[in-house]
């Protein structure tokens, strides 16, 4: 399965809320708090969309200065282990290596797939947090991915507002970046 990866708009908003209610139905974020991210020009909200345009997961990255943190990441129930987190993730670190000192986040402790799965794309776990979640009540693992000097490229959606790639610097006027 390969998604295409896109920026979320208004439109997308119920699908996101219902995904997440599915996702985290002990905490779920609310729709409301997903409208005030479309507004908030230091979060971003990446969809991975199947062929036919359905919601197969999303993530969600905020930022202060050069840091960034993986608030999110959410996929469909039916469409885990099918390379939805890991297309979502590659998104988020190719903009983290353009753009950011860093990206940080938190993981259940017993979540093995999910640390593997960050594992992979290179981050490393740094810390924990004690008691961090609840329903149930459960440590988190720090994890954080570092980069080096700026490589020359930045995340970009095409003008006509495709999915999102990593476009050269030269192209970058054709581009609106995250």
């Amino acid at each position: 399965m390969k998604p295409r990866i896109v920026p979320m708009t208004a439109r997308h908003l119920s699908a996101v809320a219902e995904l997440e209610r599915v996702c985290f139905p002990a905490d779920p974020w609310s729709e409301a708090l997903y409208r005030a991210a479309l507004e908030n020009p230091a979060v971003a909200v990446l969809l991975a969309l199947g062929e036919d345009g359905a919601l197969l997961g999303y993530a969600v990255l905020s930022t202060v200065l050069d840091e960034g943190n993986l608030d999110n990441i959410a996929v469909a129930p039916d469409c885990r282990r099918r390379g939805v987190a890991d297309a979502l993730l590659s998104a988020l670190t190719a903009f983290g290596r353009a753009r950011l000192a860093c990206l940080m986040l938190e993981v259940r402790a017993s979540n093995a797939p999910a640390i593997a799965l960050y594992e992979k794309h290179g981050f490393q776990a740094v810390g924990r947090r004690k008691n961090y979640y609840d329903a149930p009540r459960e440590d988190a693992i720090l994890m954080t991915l570092k980069f080096g000097p700026d490589t020359g490229r930045t995340m970009c959606a095409p003008a006509d507002g495709g999915s999102y790639e990593t476009a050269p610097a030269e192209q970058r006027g054709a581009c609106r970046p995250l």
